[in-house]
């Protein structure tokens, strides 16, 4: 399972992803779901990944490969001048990958389903993000639904929805999502860390910072204890139920 958040704020975009992969209980792995294409000063594009890993896997080799632009297929992702195409050409590859990937039907292509969040920002564009399905359609982000989940993503959602605000820092952003996070990898063991972050800053079409947060991040373990507390600390402050 995974554990992906992309989230739109008036600043620009922030990007988290877990990196656990797993075949069974005892069989853990670290894979990167996150991947990025940059054309400084012109455009910024990153993709997360959740679903089956030889799926996902095979669509971001195929947008790479297909990135490099040649006589026979044009444009690319590099090339697109709008995001909505961008999704619609990521969409269509998604759509492309899953059904090569179940040559029996139907019934066999589930099992090499896929989801995507796509975002960034290309020169003449707002920065956007995308949810695409496994069909390969998609929908675009909007103020009612400023952020996006694919995988593991109800036990982390309830602290987005409470606490978002498009007009908050990247630093308070960053907050929130390891709250996010720690809750979901405290209820799930298919999600864990290290965790991939990546920030966007509105009309800049550069990646500012890229870094990975280790289980042993000291700010990371002072977010989940200080959180464990406060929820603690919270509860006992709520009145007692009283029978009638």
């Amino acid at each position: 399972m995974t554990y992906c958040v992309g989230l739109r704020l008036n600043k620009g975009l922030v990007f988290m992803s877990d990196t656990r992969t797993n075949a069974g209980v005892d069989n853990f792995s670290v894979t990167r779901k996150m991947f990025t294409w940059n054309t400084p000063g012109e455009r910024v594009i990153t993709l997360m990944t959740a679903g089956n890993l030889a799926t996902t896997q095979a669509l971001v080799s195929l947008l790479d490969e297909r990135s490099k632009a040649t006589a026979e297929r044009n444009p690319t992702l590099l090339e697109l001048p709008t995001m909505f195409q961008v999704a619609r050409l990521v969409g269509a590859t998604l759509k492309e990958v899953i059904e090569e990937s179940g040559p029996d039907g139907q019934e066999a292509s589930t099992k090499f389903r896929a989801s995507v969040i796509l975002g960034g920002q290309i020169k003449g564009g707002k920065p956007t993000l995308f949810l695409i399905y496994p069909e390969g359609n998609f929908i675009e982000i909007t103020e009612d639904s400023p952020f996006f989940q694919i995988g593991e993503a109800k036990y982390g959602k309830p602290i987005l929805v409470r606490a978002y605000d498009p007009d908050m820092s990247f630093e308070d952003t960053i907050k929130l999502l390891l709250v996010s996070f720690d809750s979901t990898i405290k209820a799930n063991l298919s999600v864990g860390l290290p965790l991939d972050l990546q920030i966007y800053e509105a009309d800049s079409f550069k990646v500012t910072e890229r870094p990975r947060i280790e289980a042993d991040d000291p700010y990371f373990q002072h977010i989940s204890n200080s959180w464990g507390e406060a929820l603690r600390t919270a509860l006992a402050q709520l009145p007692s139920y009283q029978a009638d």
